[in-house]
């Protein structure tokens, strides 16, 4: 009979210590997340826009021409979002004022995508980054469906930027 029971208490014991580790492990490590770290650590780095289109929404005057971006700063930082590991990083706007937008970003093969644009800013998304060479990255602004941006097809505003150091 104490032999019965101390095998119970150590399966109970091992069965917890299972579920424990289960529960604790993180989304920022694993294979998914060493993928995702490969696929990200291109676009990591400080870049500098040196050309943006202007963006202008005839219903929508108010958004029209708002915003200068100046630099993205992909960090390696990550966080977790709900159940999901991304990096941090920044977006850094000259215009119609100096200000910093703290945003979260990943990496797949074709391209990155940065969020974290808060909705009283307008209808964006995001932005999308795609490699332009080993020092450069071609972006484009991504409109945010659910808040009713009707924006027709081709419509967007992109943009260049360099690598502000060689220095990967």
């Amino acid at each position: 009979m104490f032999n019965v029971q101390r095998c119970t208490i150590t399966i109970a014991i091992a069965l917890l210590a299972v579920v424990t580790a289960g529960c604790a492990s993180s989304p920022c490590s694993g294979h998914q997340f060493d993928r995702l770290k490969r696929f990200s650590f291109p676009y990591a780095g400080h870049w500098v826009v040196t050309h943006g289109d202007t963006l202008t929404f005839p219903g929508a005057p108010q958004v029209s021409d708002r915003f200068r971006l100046g630099e993205i700063v992909l960090d390696t930082t990550t966080t977790i979002i709900g159940h999901v590991c991304v990096f941090r990083g920044q977006m850094r706007f000259r215009a119609p004022e100096a200000d910093t937008l703290d945003v979260t970003w990943f990496g797949q093969p074709e391209q990155a995508i940065v969020s974290g644009w808060p909705t009283s800013l307008g209808p964006f998304a995001g932005v999308s980054l795609a490699p332009a060479g080993p020092d450069s990255l071609r972006g484009a602004v991504l409109f945010d469906a659910k808040l009713g941006v009707q924006a027709k097809p081709g419509m967007t505003a992109q943009f260049m930027a360099g690598r502000l150091s060689s220095q990967r």
